[in-house]
């Protein structure tokens, strides 16, 4: 686990987790490193509810990768998200060997039916903010009445186990998200360097949340503190 550390105000005793889930509480992101055995890749994660068109900007301006939103197991079966590699029936999907992992989280991509072309901060944020909204209540939506396929927002489906069976970003926002109890949706978007094209290193990752007042967490620490 993380050591303790100061939080802003002055409180100190801490751990980096802490910090994490109290900035998931206020609706902040947080930088996410799954493992360098892994992707090795950091996330900046958001809480689904609280994205705004400005943190769309920030997740394309500051993160770089794909604008992605994560919903556990028992909400995708409530909305009926398939895995996308077992709903497209096509040679390409076929021993799909990732390296880092058994299989892709992926699932349908989707925009919210009051969007225009879906691709804008608007437009995503509002999908995004509208997707949470459904996950709270999964059972009370009906999905196709509110989201049409294909969209701009990539859905991810958690495990059915969660970090007890899979430990990657998918999983760890999700399991931020519950210990926050914000609604069970979380974004995620891989940090690439603009000077490299390369996933952003853990060490560079960690002096940009520092520079933006951001909390820094390997994933071992969600697993070992949540697990």
């Amino acid at each position: 686990m993380s050591e303790t550390t100061e939080m802003s105000g002055g409180q100190t005793g801490a751990t980096d987790l802490e910090r994490a889930i109290d900035a998931f509480a206020r609706g902040d992101p947080v930088c996410v490193h799954d493992a360098a055995d892994r992707e090795g890749e950091t996330d900046l994660i958001y809480p689904a509810e609280a994205v705004t068109p400005s943190a769309v900007s920030h997740l394309r301006n500051d993160a770089g990768g794909l604008v992605c939103v994560a919903v556990p197991d028992t909400v995708a079966e409530a909305f009926d998200l398939p895995f996308y590699a077992e709903a497209v029936s096509h040679p390409a999907t076929d021993d799909h060997d990732l390296g880092y992992d058994d299989r892709s989280s992926f699932s349908l991509t989707v925009n919210h039916r009051e969007t225009y072309t879906g691709i804008t901060d608007d437009d995503r944020s509002l999908t995004i903010r509208e997707l949470a909204d459904a996950a709270a209540t999964p059972t009370a939506t009906d999905f196709a009445d509110h989201f049409r396929v294909p969209g701009h927002v990539h859905l991810l489906r958690g495990a059915p186990e969660g970090l007890a069976q899979r430990e990657g970003h998918t999983e760890l926002g999700l399991a931020l998200a519950d210990a926050a109890e914000t609604d069970p949706a979380v974004v995620v978007c891989e940090m690439l360097d603009d000077e490299t094209g390369a996933a952003t290193t853990p060490q560079d990752a960690r002096a940009y949340a520092a520079r933006h007042d951001l909390v820094y967490l390997e994933g071992r620490d969600i697993v070992e503190g949540l697990c």
